[in-house]
């Protein structure tokens, strides 16, 4: 078994510890921050200073592939999740009652919850895990470097005191310092692609009035605007956040911090304004989040591992921005890969990088791509043109069989290409067009002239 040092307390380093310690290795976390998840949901969430982790108070629904691992690795960690509140949703429930049952389509289920209740059934888990030790409020400075022909990874540096692994896993997020540390110690630079996402994210958060009404019915969770997106993150306990996606070069960017801006804004759209009529009771400010960016950092060149005892995950890997909700998935993924094949790991860190190539990146480029289409697409307030483009998406929310194609690239269980690309897939929305002679692509938002009046002068 693998002494490992996990840096970072996050979902993928809790995780990561979590499944390692199951598999009897002796684990040791470390996380600068002192405080921890705990039973008070709405203090943790709310009123917890995050600075490093701006995406906390962001709104979140987890993909199949959270709700898949937690189940078969972690099965104590999913049922403490729902005790918690959070929920599932079928992506087939739009219909009411679901089609016949086709193999895979029990793993197309988001769970809908804020990220904070996560953290705290996690952190509870590792806490009653013997092999891991947690050390709060310990910001590792440093990691201990063998030198040689190939570099070696051999522990971490705390205050005065070195701590020895076989391997270490840095999952200290998007700032991670250990690319600095290589280069610093004379390895061979990380392989670092960064592409910078132009958009901006506004969200506010609510509560249900528990003499109110409890449901907005059958409503999309998201409305457009050639210039702006808008949803609703429904979510545990009765809580749920409307979200506004704008261009970073939008000028009432600004404005909509203010938030009865914000407010009259998201009335003008379908998906957010049926959730208002609702009267909920807010329960935020209009909380902002931009500088956007998607990375990938390997620990690998074109000579292979730049060093090894040492591999990234999370965050310190691929960090994708929000629109797509790919980043638990992919970090989940990865703590459950980490910890199936730790010892080949610690051994030889190669055959991990390959791992992530193949497995995780094409999702990564999936984002890249979807970002630049949204950016230029909200930079440009570009109209809608490609009718059958149009038709795929509007027919989705019509027929099944389109729908599990959406869940499935939604789910990161295919690729959009091959998702979409069937000839029955074709064939439904052939026949949907056929239905609707009339059909033509346009956005259920507001015009810039009516977004426009809403912006103080």
């Amino acid at each position: 078994m693998a002494r490992v040092a996990v840096i970072g307390g996050g979902i993928s380093g809790l995780g990561t510890a979590l499944m390692l310690g199951r598999r009897g290795h002796a684990v040791t976390l470390f996380e600068q921050d002192g405080r921890q998840a705990g039973e008070d949901l709405d203090q943790d969430f709310f009123a917890w200073h995050r600075p490093r982790v701006p995406q906390a108070v962001q709104p979140h629904s987890f993909l199949a592939p959270v709700r898949n691992v937690l189940r078969t690795q972690t099965p104590d960690v999913y049922a403490d999740l729902l005790a918690r509140g959070a929920r599932e949703y079928h992506d087939f429930d739009w219909f009411g009652e679901h089609p016949p049952h086709r193999a895979g389509d029990e793993d197309l289920v988001t769970l809908r919850t804020r990220r904070i209740v996560l953290e705290a059934a996690l952190t509870a888990a590792v806490r009653r895990e013997p092999t891991v030790e947690v050390r709060r409020g310990c910001r590792v400075r440093a990691l201990t470097i063998r030198e040689g022909r190939s570099a070696r990874v051999t522990g971490v540096q705390v205050a005065a005191e070195t701590h020895r692994a076989d391997l270490v896993v840095d999952a200290s997020g998007r700032r991670s310092p250990v690319p600095a540390w290589l280069i610093a110690a004379g390895c061979r630079p990380p392989v670092v692609e960064s592409h910078r996402a132009g958009i901006a994210y506004l969200c506010r958060w609510y509560r249900l009035r528990a003499d109110g009404p409890r449901d907005p019915g059958r409503v999309k969770t998201g409305s457009a605007s050639p210039f702006a997106l808008a949803g609703v993150f429904p979510s545990d306990n009765d809580t749920f956040a409307l979200h506004l996606v704008l261009s970073t070069g939008d000028p009432s960017r600004g404005a909509l911090v203010d938030p009865a801006v914000f407010e009259a804004a998201a009335r003008l759209f379908p998906a957010t304004a049926a959730w208002l009529d609702l009267a909920p009771e807010p329960q935020s400010t209009v909380l902002a989040m931009a500088g956007l960016d998607n990375r990938w950092t390997s620990l690998a060149d074109a000579g292979g591992p730049v060093v090894t005892g040492l591999v990234n995950a999370g965050d310190s890997l691929v960090h994708t921005n929000p629109t797509l909700g790919h980043g638990v998935a992919l970090g989940l993924r990865t703590a459950q890969h980490i910890a199936t094949h730790a010892e080949e790991i610690a051994a030889d860190p190669a055959g991990y990088h390959t791992w992530a190539a193949q497995t995780l990146r094409p999702w990564f480029d999936a984002q890249v791509t979807a970002d630049r289409a949204n950016e230029q697409r909200l930079a440009e307030s570009a109209p809608l043109s490609d009718r059958r483009s149009a038709a795929l998406a509007a027919c989705a929310f019509d027929d099944p069989v389109v729908m599990r194609a959406r869940a499935q690239v939604r789910h990161l269980v295919r690729p959009a290409d091959d998702a979409y690309g069937t000839d029955e897939v074709d064939r439904h929305v052939t026949a949907w067009l056929a239905a609707r002679p009339d059909f033509s692509p346009e956005h259920d938002g507001p015009t810039r002239d009516r977004w426009d009046a809403l912006i103080p002068g």
